[in-house]
């Protein structure tokens, strides 16, 4: 069961004029949010490939002193494009519930095999960003779920350019895997906070599981610029 309403983070925090503050304010409500994996507050972010997941969770990372980021890039494989729950599960969810660093070897998507093991510790917050970040399988494990709000089509679209035409074959691929995913798995309808990018930073808006009494959007003037 995931922890978000005892201290939501997602209600208006800074008035219109200290956007500068905002995302502080928001990185200080995750981490009174009581712990949901062992002693770590577990933040999933998904959203559609090509969303902005990378960039926001980097932003929201540095706001919360650094912490720990799993990128599921690293956890999925080209045979295992989602796969991977039970990788996941045994080698970062059990091992934070036993309070120990989890290990996993992350994997290098030119050369197609898994490097070397890297250690996450679990840290008072981990974010995990991907997509998948707030499937069945795991939302028990996260305090809270964080959903990328750009539709699809525009997603895969900044997706395609971001990665080019020789990762076009591969995006074909994709977009039919990640259809499924949804499909059989959606995450949209659990987020605890819907997050658009905007001309400067983020705007933050209640998920469709936390919206009692959340009825005004919070704007994070921390972040890059996009149109929003």
């Amino acid at each position: 069961m995931r922890h978000c309403s005892p201290v939501s983070p997602y209600r208006p925090i800074s008035p219109p004029h200290s956007q500068g503050t905002a995302i502080h304010d928001l990185a200080s409500r995750l981490r009174r949010l009581p712990a949901s994996c062992g002693p770590v507050r577990l933040v999933g972010v998904d959203g559609h490939a090509g969303s902005g997941k990378t960039t926001f969770a980097g932003e929201l990372a540095r706001a919360l002193d650094d912490a720990p980021v799993l990128h599921l890039d690293d956890i999925a494989s080209h045979d295992e494009l989602f796969a991977w729950t039970g990788r996941l599960l045994t080698r970062v969810i059990e091992p934070f519930h036993r309070g120990e660093s989890a290990e996993y070897a992350p994997y290098d998507w030119q050369a197609r095999h898994f490097g070397p093991p890297r250690t996450l510790p679990p840290a008072p917050v981990v974010l995990i960003e991907g997509v998948g970040a707030g499937r069945r399988a795991l939302r028990p494990h996260l305090a809270c779920l964080l959903w990328m709000e750009l539709p699809s089509e525009e997603s895969w679209t900044r997706g395609r350019q971001r990665d080019g035409e020789e990762q076009r074959e591969f995006w074909g691929e994709w977009v039919s895997a990640e259809r499924r995913h949804f499909a059989e798995d959606p995450s949209r309808p659990f987020a605890d906070a819907l997050v658009r990018q905007c001309v400067k930073g983020y705007e933050v808006l209640p998920g469709p599981v936390n919206t009692a009494g959340l009825d005004h959007a919070l704007t994070l003037g921390d972040g890059p610029s996009a149109m929003c």
